[in-house]
């Protein structure tokens, strides 16, 4: 242990080493300076006023979340037998004669096939179908913007993953983006109340201020 102590210190300057003790939490250069974001970055993650920029792709992305779910809530192909999700995880799955599938990993196209073979789609379709809806009022609403955005993402993902394009790689990048602005992404909605309201589940850093005399609650 002590040879391992002696090794690190010959290897690092003292200086590098204090600061890299006293910023662990951080990354720090070797000028002592600290990264940081660019400010554009910044500003649209993290500021207020950028909620207006996140409005339009906000309610785009939930409009096209609520229209898909309403075609499915109204098919019982959907919500009733499931026959239209076992369909399309059947055409997934298929191997065609050139050893072909429109899956390319072979662990997806197992996962899908033991949700065929355990009928998990009498169920699973409701699931997708009523999924869609909460996650396009939420978006569009701007109501836990940031966990929405996560679960519409989520299910781009899987539609990519057994092999349909269409328009979901474009919703999964907008979804990712306002993941990202999650803090700022449904300001201009229910956001602003709920944010505020409930807080984090996480800890938060309390405000500074320029009064001295000022305490934190």
């Amino acid at each position: 242990m002590r040879l391992k102590n002696s090794l690190t210190w010959s290897l690092f300057p003292k200086k590098e080493m204090q600061m890299a003790a006293i910023a662990k939490d951080r990354i720090v250069t070797r000028k002592g300076g600290q990264l940081q974001d660019p400010p554009l970055f910044q500003w649209l993650m993290n500021d207020p006023r950028a909620g207006w920029i996140w409005v339009l792709p906000r309610i785009w992305l939930g409009y096209q979340w609520f229209s898909a779910s309403l075609h499915k809530i109204y098919n019982p192909a959907w919500v009733t037998t499931g026959d239209a999700l076992k369909g399309f995880w059947t055409n997934a799955v298929a191997v065609s004669a050139a050893g072909k599938s429109p899956i390319v990993f072979e662990w997806y196209r197992g996962f899908l096939q033991f949700l065929l073979d355990a009928q998990a789609y009498t169920w699973f379709a409701k699931l997708v179908a009523y999924g869609e809806l909460l996650i396009g009022l939420g978006l569009m609403l701007g109501a836990f913007t940031g966990i929405a955005a996560l679960f519409g993402g989520l299910m781009n993902w899987n539609f990519m993953m057994a092999g349909s394009a269409s328009t979901n790689p474009l919703l999964f990048v907008v979804a990712v983006a306002l993941i990202l602005a999650w803090k700022v992404s449904g300001y201009i909605g229910a956001d602003y109340v709920l944010l505020r309201w409930l807080g984090t589940p996480w800890r938060t850093v309390p405000v500074k201020t320029n009064d001295p005399t000022a305490s934190p609650v």
